[in-house]
């Protein structure tokens, strides 16, 4: 439930990025969001009496963090945005996250899920990626913005196995907080610069999704998703992300008018068998 909801709260992460993007440029909105969670993040830590900087020992998995969830994937998806990637065919990084994140546990958590757990994983990453292609219509041509999709999965598959792991022994909040505090010496001055910089149409439309993408999205949503990480397991909790591409539909649908039909419920069926699947699985 604690993943489910981090999920809810990252599925509207690519419309509100498309709204930002209407009054901001792609940088700004991916830079400044940043920012924006990064302030909040010190208000946050000194209410609560913590400490703004992690334990020296443990700054290198910060530091991964930050370049995962903070910068990387902002950057690199908001960039395959501007350059005319559809927010359907974006989605599409979302269903092959929770397969590249369960292998990133892997490789840096000693998890160790049982073959049931690949089948179901792979399966739903199979399911939800037909969907999306299929929903496009047609694919397009690998070019910058699949390449940027690319590298935005593997930063935010590192970011959250990074951060599953180290919310283990410390509070979900307070691991994105640390990240993001890291990362103000350089977000907030470029923040600063681009603001004075680029231009700025601040519509009601670009003011709210660049508010949802700060506040929501860069720093809300991660407060249940790596308390759910931690207490389930990344890999197998990480597989309720596979429910993210069919939640940024609906987005979609409710916001910018799109339409689905009776593929888009038999996908959504799939991909529950396959995340019910993962979750009986024992790792």
């Amino acid at each position: 439930m604690l993943a489910f909801l981090g999920v809810l709260a990252f599925s509207g992460s690519f419309p509100g990025t498309v709204y930002a993007m209407e009054g901001f440029d792609p940088w700004l909105v991916a830079i400044g969001r940043a920012a924006v969670a990064g302030l909040l993040a010190v208000l946050c830590l000194r209410l609560a009496g913590r400490p703004l900087l992690p334990p020296r020992p443990l700054w290198p998995a910060y530091a991964l963090i930050s370049l995962g969830v903070v910068l990387g994937f902002p950057v690199f998806s908001g960039l395959a945005l501007a350059l005319g990637s559809s927010t359907s065919h974006a989605a599409v990084i979302t269903a092959l996250l929770p397969a590249t994140t369960a292998v990133c546990a892997v490789l840096r958590a000693g998890e160790r899920p049982r073959p049931l757990f690949w089948a179901a994983c792979l399966a739903g990453a199979a399911a939800i990626t037909t969907f999306t292609f299929l929903q496009q219509g047609e694919t397009e041509a690998a070019a910058w913005p699949d390449l940027l999709l690319l590298a935005a999965l593997l930063s935010a598959a590192i970011g959250y196995t990074e951060g599953g792991r180290l919310a283990r022994d410390t509070p979900g909040w307070q691991v994105i907080s640390h990240a993001l505090v890291l990362s103000l010496p350089l977000t907030a001055p470029v923040t600063v610069v681009l603001a004075l910089l680029t231009p700025i149409t601040p519509t009601p439309h670009a003011l709210a999704g660049f508010a949802y993408v700060a506040v929501i999205s860069m720093f809300l949503g991660f407060f249940p998703w790596y308390a759910g990480l931690a207490k389930g397991g990344i890999a197998r909790a990480g597989q309720t992300q596979l429910i993210q591409p069919l939640l940024t539909l609906v987005w979609a649908w409710f916001l910018m008018g799109e339409r689905f039909g009776p593929v888009t419920v038999a996908a959504a069926l799939a991909v529950l068998v396959c995340v019910a699947v993962t979750q009986r699985a024992r790792t």
